[in-house]
């Protein structure tokens, strides 16, 4: 069987609402052009606690890793809450899962990498956080000296132009943290959308974030290469 590339999402909803059984919109224009599309699911809150949600997206990686040797390459993306966690993906020791899945590509859309700001809000009723699970659980803080196979994974952090002043500081800082990490990165900058509709779209064949190019789902081919 042929080797092919495979997208893999991950919702957002704060945390605490949404499915991966929602999240197929972003399948048909993909598999149409031989890209297998998979959707992560989580323990939402109350049921799961942010330590536990960040552990089952890294098994599920590993799972995908062990279980499906026709996968050329892993492009991650997640949205929301789903950015966060694809963000912790990335900071994972994969020694203690026994296997190092090929992450080529990251798209990183409308994420928080630093939880802490949201300890004292309304995010944080369902979620119950402490300090201390904030800390651990922040991209930001976690960041690691980009290794050869992580400098070869092209990370794209997307924003929207009308997220709020909070998701586009911390999409600005956290990509500039990974670059001074070493990492192959772009902040792309989206015009006229929002925070949900910079997602939405997906479904569509043209949308920037999900073009095709050398068989690999490439979120845009001025930022990134991807072959």
């Amino acid at each position: 069987r042929a080797a092919f590339p495979a997208f893999v999402y991950i919702h957002g909803g704060y945390w605490q609402c949404l499915s991966k059984d929602a999240s197929g919109f972003a399948a048909p224009p993909l598999v149409s052009r031989g890209v297998a599309v998979v959707a992560v699911g989580y323990d939402i809150a109350p049921k799961g606690h942010m330590d536990a949600m960040v552990l089952q997206v890294r098994r599920s990686l590993a799972f995908l890793a062990k279980q499906y040797s026709g996968i050329r390459g892993i492009y991650l993306c997640g949205h929301s809450a789903g950015a966060h966690l694809a963000a912790m993906v990335l900071c994972t020791d994969w020694t203690e899962f026994g296997v190092v899945p090929d992450i080529r590509g990251a798209v990183l859309v409308s994420g928080l990498y630093d939880l802490e700001p949201i300890l004292h809000t309304y995010v944080n009723d369902a979620l119950n956080m402490s300090w201390e699970v904030a800390q651990r659980n922040s991209p930001m803080l976690c960041i690691t000296q980009a290794v050869p196979a992580a400098a070869a994974c092209e990370v794209l952090v997307a924003v929207a132009q009308h997220d709020s002043p909070e998701f586009r500081r911390q999409s600005q800082e956290y990509s500039q943290a990974l670059r001074s990490a070493g990492w192959s990165v772009s902040l792309l900058d989206l015009a006229t959308v929002d925070h949900f509709d910079i997602i939405e779209k997906l479904s569509e064949d043209t949308y920037i974030l999900i073009q095709v190019r050398g068989g690999a789902p490439v979120p845009c081919s001025h930022h990134l290469s991807l072959s």
